[in-house]
């Protein structure tokens, strides 16, 4: 017995359940293209299906969605990139970061001009207390930042009972040669963190790994080597110094020439916390 061919709206009713399938299955592997392509056919032969519409509609919010997330990442390693090339011309040598339960993921930013900004942590060694520049431009001499901390308007150091920390006592230190240099894929690496581009395992045009970790620099010595900024200079001038590795971002001790920990401190008998 022959069978008789199907009529025209079964044919239509079965291609467009296989096409319905198709948009399925394809946002259920985020294939969001093919999802698309497949409901727009779909679309063409019923185009007052609303369950298609429906479908149409969720498609394109997740196609922004994706745009917009892959948007942030390039946003977000172009800045990266761009502050790896600026620590290249400028000559700065980073390190592992330290101290980040004081400051969080803050990254040092470039503006308009190309100047650095960097957040800087000064600890204070005596206590191991802290505060927190969240916005140090390269180009600002220390002087001018102390001079705003230890105004006359602002209030003693709590713990500073002897009131040894006052303006005309401080010294700025920084610890030569501390840490290990990272290589570029590790400092974009640390860069990332917290941006949208913080999954990223390849950063496309990357220098080989191995050979840029050539110029890595590690610490030999037992004892710190304290060297004392002179706060008439620029946080650029410092940064540059060939013993200096940013840890992340700058760090600095303060100590005070009126306390009996100076003499500790300067004889290098202190040493600050290790950093696991």
């Amino acid at each position: 017995m022959r069978r008789r061919p199907l009529n025209f709206a079964q044919r239509m009713l079965r291609l467009l359940f296989a096409f319905y399938r198709a948009v399925k299955a394809s946002l259920s592997l985020n294939l969001l293209a093919e999802a698309k392509s497949y409901c727009n056919k779909a679309l063409e032969q019923s185009p007052d299906n609303e369950e298609l519409k429906k479908l149409a509609n969720q498609i394109d919010l997740r196609t922004s969605e994706h745009e917009r997330r892959e948007a942030e990442v390039s946003k977000a390693l172009a800045a990266a990139k761009d502050l790896v090339s600026a620590f290249e011309d400028r000559k700065l040598k980073m390190g592992k970061a330290m101290y980040q339960e004081l400051t969080g993921l803050k990254k040092p930013f470039l503006d308009k001009d190309n100047i650095l900004h960097w957040p800087v942590l000064f600890l204070y060694a005596e206590a191991m207390s802290s505060d927190f520049i969240e916005d140090f431009c390269e180009t600002d001499m220390f002087t001018i930042h102390l001079d705003t901390m230890f105004s006359d308007d602002c209030p003693a150091l709590p713990w500073d009972s002897k009131h040894a920390y006052t303006r005309d006592a401080l010294e700025l230190y920084y610890e030569a040669g501390s840490g290990v240099r990272l290589s570029k894929r590790e400092v974009l690496r640390f860069l990332l963190e917290g941006t949208a581009a913080s999954h990223l395992e390849q950063f496309g045009n990357e220098e080989n790994d191995a050979d840029d970790k050539s110029t890595n620099e590690t610490v030999t010595d037992d004892k710190p080597r304290w060297i004392k900024v002179n706060e008439r200079r620029r946080l650029y001038d410092i940064l540059k110094e060939p013993n200096f590795i940013v840890p992340g971002i700058p760090v600095f001790y303060v100590v005070s020439k009126k306390s009996s920990f100076y003499q500790e401190f300067k004889s290098g008998n202190w040493a600050p916390p290790q950093i696991a």
